[in-house]
């Protein structure tokens, strides 16, 4: 690779649970080439996000915070312009920076700065002050659910004229084709950083269901059904094959990219990241996919591979979407910004990193205003009392506390713990671990209540 820094290809589907995949237990054969990412790169076993909401997190891996720390802790909220992101810190360092796919930090509803402001691009081109500092190609819609279905469509490109969907083409296939024409055009004379983020397996909101590739439900019939689910209510048992197709049909275009740079000469010299925003726990939590503290919401898949990250290393350690940032930084040689508030998953893979955190912080919002942390063993989640959704208020000066599971005995979370008296020293002490990461990242220490206080 001699002094050239490694090119970047971030690959990010949107709702896809962690056990979806082969690598993370999945029995169907759907995911080999991501697999073969795991058996030659590094897997994070334990890996979260750190907002089970599409926006939010997103905002948090552009930026490396939190998204009460930015104001983006809701749908709805633009990333803020004055933010410098991945994008800028990359272009500083002599990366060319480029976006495919879904983007969600433009539209904007409620207060930004003084005044009340609300600007909607949802189906309309992003400007490019709103594009998080992807300045050397675009090819986006904001809201990707808005412009386009399963098979048809279009996103926006640079100049914000429309780019149509082939007619009968699946949406992965496409945006796939586009990412294979970025590749083709790169002239080599600089690293390149591309983002390239698919919809799929989110479902689609006016149909209101999942759309796998034409033939899903009958290929995908006789799955096997996840543990969380069974025996639950939700609509799981229509909507899964679907979404295990959308899943497979997203490992085979990763498949294509990874080969694709192969026969470009990169392949050495690129590192690709695999990982999702958040997992779906298919109507059985809440009244809708995600928003809960739960591992079918809050855990993905994180598979990393190339210069840096290669031995089939299996991680063990908690990892979250909020330490991508500063890994993302430092495989272009950057040191990570005193204001990120996560830290490179290359420490982890040094034996001499002693200090890594032991837990996840979550913050959860919308159904709720939510905080959790998940440690090895332990879930434990707060929410502010009252019925209300967090749409206007990103904290809450008390929370009630309101899931405890003990994940070694009842890895499903069948069981919540929380009014238990056998269990209140481990709750007391993850009540004190919670409080230490919120006074941390949002400078306040609320109370937290029983339940049954």
């Amino acid at each position: 690779m001699k002094d050239k820094k490694p090119n970047i290809i971030f690959i990010f589907s949107d709702q896809q649970r962690a056990d979806s995949c082969g690598c993370y237990g999945q029995k169907i054969n759907i995911t080999p080439n991501l697999d073969k990412m795991a058996e030659k790169g590094v897997i994070f076993n334990n890996s979260f996000t750190c907002q089970p909401v599409c926006g939010p997190a997103r905002s948090s891996i552009m930026t490396g915070k939190y998204p009460t720390e930015i104001n983006t802790y809701v749908n709805g909220r633009c990333l803020p312009t004055n933010e410098k992101t991945i994008a800028y810190f990359l272009s500083e360092t002599g990366y060319e920076v480029g976006y495919i796919g879904k983007w969600h930090l433009a539209s904007h509803r409620g207060k930004e700065g003084p005044g009340q402001i609300t600007f909607d691009c949802k189906s309309g081109p992003v400007p490019p002050e709103r594009r998080g500092g992807f300045k050397d190609f675009w090819l986006s819609s904001d809201i990707l659910e808005f412009t386009s279905h399963g098979y048809d469509g279009h996103m926006f490109d640079d100049n914000g004229d429309k780019r149509e969907f082939p007619e009968g083409k699946y949406r992965v296939d496409v945006q796939t084709d586009w990412v294979m024409e970025y590749l083709e055009s790169r002239d080599g004379k600089k690293p390149f950083f591309l983002f390239a983020s698919y919809i799929e397996p989110h479902h689609q909101n006016d149909h209101n269901h999942f759309e796998g590739p034409h033939g899903s439900k009958e290929k995908f019939k006789d799955y096997i059904v996840p543990g969380d689910l069974v025996g639950t209510e939700g609509d799981w048992e229509e909507e899964y094959p679907d979404y295990l197709g959308c899943i497979e049909s997203l490992d085979s275009n990763l498949g294509r990219i990874i080969d694709k740079i192969d026969k470009l000469g990169i392949k050495d010299e690129t590192v690709i990241i695999y990982t999702s925003d958040h997992g779906c726990h298919f109507r059985t939590r809440n009244g809708e996919y995600k928003r809960s503290c739960h591992e079918s919401s809050i855990r993905v898949p994180m598979v990393i591979s190339g210069p840096g990250f290669e031995g089939g290393k299996k991680i063990k350690d908690i990892a979250s979407l909020i330490d991508i940032p500063p890994t993302v930084l430092k495989i272009a040689g950057i040191d990570t910004p005193k204001e990120m508030q996560g830290r490179p998953l290359q420490d982890i893979l040094q034996k001499s990193c002693t200090d890594w955190p032991k837990e996840a912080f979550i913050q959860i919002s919308e159904t709720q205003i939510g905080r959790a942390i998940r440690t090895a063993r332990w879930k434990y989640s707060v929410r502010a009392p009252g019925d209300h959704v967090a749409d206007d208020m990103k904290d809450s000066p008390v929370y009630i506390e309101e899931f405890l599971y003990d994940l070694k005995e009842d890895p499903y979370e069948r069981n919540n713990l929380i009014t238990d008296p056998k269990y209140t020293d481990i709750r007391n002490d993850l009540k004190n671990i919670l409080l230490k990461r919120i006074e941390v990242i949002e400078n306040q220490r609320p109370g937290i209540r029983n339940i049954q206080d």
